[in-house]
């Protein structure tokens, strides 16, 4: 009886987790389309203001970025959009670590907002 139920739980549908890629990636449109990005790029078209995460900043920051290179512009934040759609094509193929790459290069592209 035993390893009857053992093998009627290994044929159980188990739930989808999301991959730690498909996770950043909600992380980062999030950020994208956050007062900052938008401060820094205009809102784009089909994109809305969000507001409210439970780990943002409650104050804008005053001071520049310590590292110059990490400032947003409005073409970095365009390139890490384009970026974003890669790495969700590269997530649904199953490829991770080009998926993370990606991502990588996406947030150095978004750099400090505001």
């Amino acid at each position: 009886m035993p390893s009857l139920s053992i093998f009627l739980l290994a044929l159980a549908p188990l739930p989808a987790f999301a991959s730690s890629c498909a996770e950043q990636i909600g992380t980062i449109e999030r950020r994208l389309d956050s007062a900052g990005a938008i401060e820094v790029a205009g809102l784009q078209d089909g994109h809305t203001v969000r507001t409210g995460s439970p780990r943002g900043v409650t104050s804008v920051r005053l001071d520049a970025p310590s590292d110059p290179d990490t400032v947003s512009t409005a073409d970095h934040v365009a390139i890490a959009r384009t970026l974003i759609v890669r790495a969700g094509d590269e997530d649904r193929r199953g490829d991770k670590r080009a998926c993370e790459n990606t991502m990588s290069e996406a947030k150095g592209m978004i750099g400090a907002l505001p």
